[in-house]
């Protein structure tokens, strides 16, 4: 009697072990499912904003690295213009000192035009001046300054400054026919234009006259 007892109250504990090992099993598989998904749905996240993030990145290096380039070119033009400045002040810095030496070979110039008696005292005079005129002239061209006389030249705005215009037959029109005063160059920059008188075309009663005279 205790003994079929003894039996039912084991199968009965059996049944029980393993409806409980039935839950556990299931509860272990839920849970390990619910974590997994999670899991993927968490990394496929974290991939899209990473790529977003990238991509803002790259955009923002590009747009940095642009600005360099610009900063960089504008560096090296300012670097040049800072140079060329140099040189051009190095180069010009005698100009207004220069100018004012004009003034004394012109005169120099004029002083030996007007010297023509033949006096002993006044060749002294106009060997004196040619003198001090080729000393003026050797410092000009040591200092790359250089005189302008554009005698039989066509006439040049930019170097020449016209005075006056005188019809002529024997010179194309625009030919420079007298200089009135010499100009200068300072390292090829006009440092005093030549004031000229220049040729224009000559008119029919000019022309006629001189017809008329060379037949005489």
């Amino acid at each position: 009697m205790n003994t079929d007892q003894d039996v039912s109250e084991i199968e009965e504990s059996a049944v029980l072990q393993d409806e409980n090992n039935t839950l556990e099993t299931g509860a272990d598989s839920t849970a390990s499912d619910a974590p997994g998904s999670e899991d993927e749905s968490v990394s496929q996240v974290s991939v899209d904003e990473l790529t977003q993030q990238l991509v803002t990145a790259q955009e923002e290096a590009a747009s940095n690295w642009d600005k360099v380039l610009r900063i960089q070119a504008e560096m090296e033009n300012i670097k040049r213009r800072s140079q060329k400045d140099i040189e051009n002040a190095h180069k010009f810095a005698l100009v207004d000192f220069a100018k004012e030496l004009l003034t004394v070979i012109d005169s120099l110039e004029l002083g030996l035009q007007a010297a023509t008696e033949s006096s002993p005292e006044i060749a002294k005079i106009r060997e004196g001046n040619k003198l001090t005129l080729k000393q003026f002239q050797s410092v000009f061209s040591k200092f790359n300054i250089e005189r302008v006389d554009p005698v039989g030249e066509q006439f040049n705005p930019e170097q020449h400054q016209a005075i006056s215009m005188q019809e002529s037959t024997d010179v194309e029109p625009n030919t420079v026919v007298e200089v009135f005063q010499k100009g200068y160059l300072l390292n090829g920059r006009i440092l005093r234009a030549a004031m000229v008188i220049v040729a224009k075309a000559a008119s029919a009663e000019v022309e006629k006259n001189e017809e008329n005279g060379n037949s005489d």
